[in-house]
């Protein structure tokens, strides 16, 4: 069965370590937040110029002026600091995040990466996509594995590229994979998701490893911190 999307959250939060700078990218990203294992603190970063998010507001709470960059309402955790999108791009251009997490409509055998946009459709705008990918070397892209029964893991993107090279680090809703020497090495299955069924869907060069686990995901959908996003 494929992983929810609140299942592919858990799944990256497992990736976080404590003291963390971390950027969330728009869509299943976010729900990453609602996951941070506990006995660790990470410090969420929004591109518009937000370090420190809180959870997000209650109707009581809402501020419409407190939003994350996928234009969210949220607030701001205890230690948190604001400034201007200038001094958050510079803190993501010079390297200072130590884990972003992005969704994609494609990702390739090259870990190349196409995030921001579909020729033909109403676009609105690059966001900060591309200065993640180019200034973060620890990089986890969070996507399905496919759409509309076509693969979104491919041997070369099709679509305009937010990066090239750049992705090591792929998890969809079948499986957790690593990009090496040109190729999807598959590191793990989502529960009962068979290796033939994702080879099925892979359109790019993937490898097996003899022994290929199944995720362990714990069975408390509230699992982890609330909401910090």
């Amino acid at each position: 069965m494929a992983l929810t999307r609140e299942q592919m959250a858990q799944r990256v939060a497992s990736e976080l370590r404590d003291g963390y700078y971390v950027n969330l990218g728009i869509g299943i990203p976010t729900l990453v937040a609602n996951y941070i294992p506990p006995g660790i603190e990470v410090m969420l970063h929004s591109e518009n110029g937000l370090l420190g998010m809180g959870a997000f507001p209650t109707e009581e709470e809402i501020d419409p002026d407190m939003i994350n960059a996928g234009k969210q309402t949220v607030t701001a955790r205890v230690g948190a600091s604001i400034f201007s999108s200038v001094e958050s791009f510079a803190m993501i251009r010079g390297g200072h995040i130590d884990l972003t997490v992005l969704g994609a409509f494609e990702v390739d055998v090259h870990g190349n990466i196409a995030s921001w946009m579909i020729p033909g459709k109403l676009v609105k705008g690059m966001g900060g996509a591309m200065d993640l990918v180019a200034g973060a070397s620890n990089i986890i892209v969070t996507m399905t594995h496919e759409k509309g029964g076509q693969s979104k893991l491919l041997e070369r993107c099709t679509l305009p590229l937010t990066g090239s090279g750049c992705i090591r680090r792929v998890l969809t809703d079948l499986a957790y994979l690593e990009i090496h020497d040109r190729a999807f090495v598959l590191r793990e299955r989502a529960p009962g998701v068979t290796v033939e069924e994702i080879k099925a869907k892979t359109a790019g060069r993937l490898v097996v490893p003899s022994d290929v686990p199944e995720m362990r995901l714990s069975n408390d959908a509230n699992h982890g911190s609330p909401a910090h996003a």
